[in-house]
């Protein structure tokens, strides 16, 4: 059962990887799919590492997001759209480190009130 409590978290991991791959950036690519690894072992330092990694994954679609949106502005091009997609992507990717804050996974990797 926790596995599908962890699907947004792998949903937004492979997305960031299918993110890099397609940019070009073949290691970058790998890097979100080896953070799936962690997440079969019950330590307590994996949801911390995984929200980092989620944080920092959601920094990238901002980035993305305003680094296509001023492109397509200098063009004339329509970019509200692609904005919206991207900021929605990048939500879900942030949020998804919440998914860490349940009873079921704090338990299943021993998080305690710190």
């Amino acid at each position: 059962m926790n596995f599908l409590r962890l699907l947004p978290v792998i949903v937004s991991l492979l997305l960031l990887s299918a993110h890099f791959y397609r940019a070009g950036e073949t290691v970058m690519a790998v890097l979100p799919v080896v953070f799936l690894i962690p997440l079969m072992s019950r330590k307590s330092w994996v949801p911390r590492l995984t929200q980092l990694v989620l944080l920092l994954g959601a920094a990238e679609w901002v980035y993305t997001l305003f680094s296509i949106a001023q492109i397509r502005m200098q063009f004339g091009a329509p970019w509200v759209r692609m904005a919206v997609i991207l900021g929605a992507v990048a939500l879900f990717t942030a949020l998804s480190g919440l998914i860490f804050r349940g009873r079921s996974l704090r338990q299943q990797y021993a998080v305690t009130d710190s």
